[in-house]
Protein backbone atom coordinates (compact mmCIF):
# COMPACT_ATOMS: atom_id res chain seq x y z
CA UNK A 1 0.00 0.00 0.00
CA UNK A 2 1.23 3.62 -0.97
CA UNK A 3 2.18 5.21 2.15
CA UNK A 4 3.70 8.79 2.72
CA UNK A 5 6.67 9.69 5.39
CA UNK A 6 4.37 9.46 8.28
CA UNK A 7 3.92 5.53 7.31
CA UNK A 8 -0.18 6.23 6.77
CA UNK A 9 -2.43 4.59 3.67
CA UNK A 10 -2.86 7.66 0.94
CA UNK A 11 -6.62 7.86 0.81
CA UNK A 12 -7.87 7.30 -2.34
CA UNK A 13 -8.80 10.26 -4.39
CA UNK A 14 -12.81 10.25 -5.66
CA UNK A 15 -14.12 8.50 -8.49
CA UNK A 16 -16.50 10.73 -10.51
CA UNK A 17 -18.14 8.70 -13.54
CA UNK A 18 -19.28 10.76 -16.31
CA UNK A 19 -22.59 9.63 -18.27
CA UNK A 20 -23.75 6.02 -18.47
CA UNK A 21 -20.33 5.13 -17.51
CA UNK A 22 -21.14 3.20 -13.85
CA UNK A 23 -24.46 2.06 -15.51
CA UNK A 24 -22.63 0.34 -18.01
CA UNK A 25 -19.49 -0.87 -15.86
CA UNK A 26 -22.48 -2.81 -13.63
CA UNK A 27 -23.75 -4.66 -16.81
CA UNK A 28 -20.61 -6.45 -17.95
CA UNK A 29 -19.32 -10.03 -16.88
CA UNK A 30 -17.88 -10.01 -13.07
CA UNK A 31 -14.57 -10.81 -14.04
CA UNK A 32 -14.29 -7.61 -16.45
CA UNK A 33 -15.92 -5.75 -13.50
CA UNK A 34 -13.46 -6.72 -11.00
CA UNK A 35 -10.22 -5.65 -13.52
CA UNK A 36 -11.36 -2.32 -14.06
CA UNK A 37 -12.17 -2.02 -10.74
CA UNK A 38 -8.34 -3.24 -9.64
CA UNK A 39 -7.42 -0.69 -12.52
CA UNK A 40 -10.21 1.80 -10.98
CA UNK A 41 -8.56 1.21 -7.45
CA UNK A 42 -4.81 1.74 -8.35
CA UNK A 43 -5.70 5.28 -10.29
CA UNK A 44 -7.21 6.39 -7.35
CA UNK A 45 -3.97 5.44 -5.17
CA UNK A 46 -1.74 6.98 -7.28
CA UNK A 47 -0.60 3.98 -8.95
CA UNK A 48 -1.04 2.50 -12.61
CA UNK A 49 -3.11 -0.85 -13.46
CA UNK A 50 -0.48 -2.65 -15.45
CA UNK A 51 -2.36 -2.91 -18.34
CA UNK A 52 -3.69 0.72 -18.40
CA UNK A 53 -2.12 2.24 -21.36
CA UNK A 54 -2.50 5.16 -23.06
CA UNK A 55 -5.63 5.88 -25.44
CA UNK A 56 -4.38 6.79 -28.81
CA UNK A 57 -4.76 10.17 -30.18
CA UNK A 58 -4.95 11.71 -26.47
CA UNK A 59 -1.54 12.98 -26.38
CA UNK A 60 0.16 11.63 -23.41
CA UNK A 61 -0.92 9.45 -20.43
CA UNK A 62 -3.55 11.47 -18.64
CA UNK A 63 -6.48 9.40 -20.60
CA UNK A 64 -5.86 5.36 -19.99
CA UNK A 65 -7.97 2.33 -21.34
CA UNK A 66 -8.01 -1.09 -19.90
CA UNK A 67 -8.98 -4.10 -22.24
CA UNK A 68 -10.34 -6.73 -21.27
CA UNK A 69 -11.58 -10.39 -22.78
CA UNK A 70 -14.10 -12.73 -21.45
CA UNK A 71 -15.77 -15.31 -23.10
CA UNK A 72 -14.78 -14.10 -26.69
CA UNK A 73 -15.67 -10.42 -26.18
CA UNK A 74 -13.53 -7.48 -25.61
CA UNK A 75 -14.29 -4.96 -23.28
CA UNK A 76 -12.70 -1.01 -22.49
CA UNK A 77 -12.69 1.13 -19.92
CA UNK A 78 -11.52 4.28 -20.33
CA UNK A 79 -10.51 6.79 -17.27
CA UNK A 80 -8.53 10.04 -17.03
CA UNK A 81 -5.98 11.00 -14.11
CA UNK A 82 -5.31 14.21 -15.87
CA UNK A 83 -7.21 15.96 -13.26
CA UNK A 84 -5.47 17.21 -9.76
CA UNK A 85 -6.90 14.89 -6.99
CA UNK A 86 -9.58 12.75 -9.00
CA UNK A 87 -10.15 9.90 -11.25
CA UNK A 88 -13.07 10.45 -14.02
CA UNK A 89 -14.38 7.35 -15.38
CA UNK A 90 -15.23 8.44 -19.37
CA UNK A 91 -16.54 5.94 -20.82
CA UNK A 92 -17.08 1.89 -20.51
CA UNK A 93 -18.14 -0.59 -23.46
CA UNK A 94 -17.93 -3.64 -25.16
CA UNK A 95 -15.82 -3.39 -28.36
CA UNK A 96 -18.33 -4.62 -31.02
CA UNK A 97 -16.65 -4.25 -33.97
CA UNK A 98 -14.22 -6.99 -35.28
CA UNK A 99 -12.00 -5.17 -37.71
CA UNK A 100 -8.90 -5.06 -35.60
CA UNK A 101 -7.91 -3.67 -32.44
CA UNK A 102 -8.48 0.19 -33.25
CA UNK A 103 -11.37 2.18 -31.11
CA UNK A 104 -14.17 3.05 -33.42
CA UNK A 105 -14.07 6.56 -34.09
CA UNK A 106 -17.49 7.20 -32.59
CA UNK A 107 -16.18 5.42 -29.13
CA UNK A 108 -13.39 8.10 -29.58
CA UNK A 109 -15.80 10.86 -29.86
CA UNK A 110 -17.74 10.08 -26.96
CA UNK A 111 -14.60 10.33 -24.82
CA UNK A 112 -13.70 13.37 -26.30
CA UNK A 113 -17.37 14.90 -25.05
CA UNK A 114 -16.80 13.24 -21.91
CA UNK A 115 -13.39 14.51 -21.21
CA UNK A 116 -14.62 18.27 -21.77
CA UNK A 117 -17.60 17.36 -19.19
CA UNK A 118 -15.30 16.27 -16.85
CA UNK A 119 -12.80 18.91 -17.59
CA UNK A 120 -16.35 21.16 -16.72
CA UNK A 121 -17.21 19.09 -13.34
CA UNK A 122 -13.59 19.50 -12.02
CA UNK A 123 -13.07 23.22 -12.58
CA UNK A 124 -16.71 23.62 -10.16
CA UNK A 125 -15.72 20.77 -7.97
CA UNK A 126 -11.85 21.92 -7.27
CA UNK A 127 -13.52 25.85 -6.52
CA UNK A 128 -15.76 23.41 -4.02
CA UNK A 129 -13.01 21.75 -2.51
CA UNK A 130 -11.27 25.91 -2.16
CA UNK A 131 -13.70 27.06 -0.52
CA UNK A 132 -14.68 24.87 2.17
CA UNK A 133 -11.19 24.60 2.81
CA UNK A 134 -11.16 28.28 3.32
CA UNK A 135 -13.94 28.15 5.97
Amino acid sequence: MATNVESEPRRPKPVFWIASSRKDLKKLPKAVRRTFGQALFDAQTGGKHPDAKPLKGFHGAGVLEVVEDDDGNTYRAVYTVKFAGVVYVLHVFQKKSKSGVRTPEEEIEKVKTRLKQAEKHHAEWAQKQKEEGDH
